[in-house]
């Protein structure tokens, strides 16, 4: 694609990483065939290939975002499916990710309260005292949620039940000999209303050998990041990274042979710390520690089950896990190892509408994706669904009849764990 920056435009890093990056597209359209919100709306702007023309005729005029760009990249649930399907190799991500970080900047490009929401949204579920008063009270506004402006009328609707407890800081044994040692990421929300994901996983780990490490990690910075909110996104790492630092070899402390994550959404980001903190060693030996569970499981190699199985599982690729990490066998091999029948979903590269906050600020789009979804998945009559990421268990569990959990927690049971909670 052709680009018409000027030498002083070009000084500036995010034009002139996006420079980079529009050059590579060769405008072809085959990343429309795999957009969600194309297939969707219809509308040319709502495909990847229309929010790079936006984009880049951003970034050429200069001066505030206009309201179209604004508009169309809210709507992007950022689910890359776009990169796995462009055959020119073109960063999408990044350079989406300029872009909002250029939109966030602008003091007009949103209306203040648009502006307001989105700054709650983001102190709200990186805080784990916060989100988890923040779910008491919609747990208490419920009741009168229809008389209630529609962004927060999604916010209280869709607030789960609390965790009973969460994983605090501090280290789990290894089962008999140990065999290796990894840090857990707990994750924000999902320490708060998933936590039971977080036990599986820490039984999971140790079981195989792992002495596993929670360590102090407050929030991985994924959700600002993708809400274009940079500041925030780079301060919340970096203290991310430092308490995993303190525990490697570098940093002191008796070294990591990995960072488990089973929030796939933020393995993503995580695994993109050098980019996000080009030159920082601690950001880039972060990132090359980072595995997604069912990559270290992988690795690992699964016991042989204890529990009987043979279960049909929907298996629900995460769009962060397939897409974003490339991680797109591992998952099922697993199952399949456990005893389990995963079984494909039609259009399973296709979002489920979760996408962080994505189903609070467009309700509507992501109200539709999930219903897509959720069709498909009753076409196949599973007896569990199973994903790899909290926000899309929480998107598919409200009006299926088949309980919606972790792969992890699968794994757990199959290898001599509990059954999981909700599991008929």
């Amino acid at each position: 694609m052709l680009t018409h920056f000027t030498p002083e435009q070009l000084k500036d890093p995010t034009v002139a990483e996006a420079d980079e990056i529009l050059r590579a597209c060769v405008h072809c359209g085959f990343c429309t065939a795999t957009c969600p919100t194309f297939h969707v709306r219809g509308d040319e702007l709502d495909s990847p290939r229309g929010r790079i023309m936006l984009i880049k005729e951003m970034h050429e005029k200069g001066g505030e975002p206009g309201p179209a760009v604004v508009k169309h990249l809210d709507r992007c649930l950022t689910c890359l499916s776009c990169m796995t399907t462009c055959p020119s190799g073109v960063d999408y991500m990044h350079l989406v990710e300029g872009a909002r970080d250029k939109i966030d900047a602008s003091p007009t490009a949103r209306p203040a309260a648009q502006r307001a929401v989105r700054r709650i949204l983001s102190a709200v579920m990186t805080s784990r005292p916060l989100f988890r008063w923040s779910m008491r009270l919609a747990g208490f506004a419920k009741p009168f949620a229809p008389l209630l402006p529609k962004t927060l009328r999604g916010l209280v609707t869709k607030a789960p039940a609390l965790s009973a407890s969460f994983v605090g800081a501090g280290t789990y044994p290894a089962e008999g000999t140990r065999k290796a040692r990894v840090a857990l990421l707990t994750g924000c929300a999902q320490s708060v209303v998933g936590d039971e994901i977080n036990r599986s996983a820490i039984r999971l780990l140790t079981r195989h050998g792992a002495e596993v490490v929670i360590a102090e990690a407050p929030c991985c910075g994924a959700l600002p990041q993708h809400m274009g909110q940079q500041d925030r996104s780079r301060a919340l790492a970096s203290a991310t990274i430092e308490g995993w630092w303190k525990e490697t070899e570098q940093g002191g402390g008796q070294g990591l042979d990995a960072i488990v994550i089973t929030t796939s959404g933020c393995g993503t980001s995580i695994k993109d710390y050098a980019h996000l903190f080009p030159g920082d060693p601690k950001a880039a030996k972060v990132a090359a520690l980072a595995l997604d569970v069912s990559e270290w499981m992988e690795r690992t190699g699964l016991k042989a089950p204890a529990a009987p199985t043979g279960q049909r599982i929907a298996y629900h690729a995460a769009c962060s896990l397939q897409h974003g990490q490339k991680q797109r066998t591992a998952p099922q091999k697993l199952l399949r190892d456990a005893g389990f029948i995963p079984m494909e979903v039609a259009d399973g590269h296709f979002c489920c509408g979760s996408a962080g906050t994505y189903s609070i600020l467009q309700p509507d789009l992501s109200a539709e994706l999930k219903s897509r979804k959720q069709a498909n998945i009753k076409k196949i009559q599973p007896e569990w669904v199973a994903t790899g990421n909290l926000g899309c268990i929480l998107q598919l569990a409200e009006g299926l009849e088949a309980p919606v959990v972790h792969t992890v927690q699968l794994l757990d049971w199959a290898t001599g764990g509990p059954k999981p909670e909700g599991v008929a």
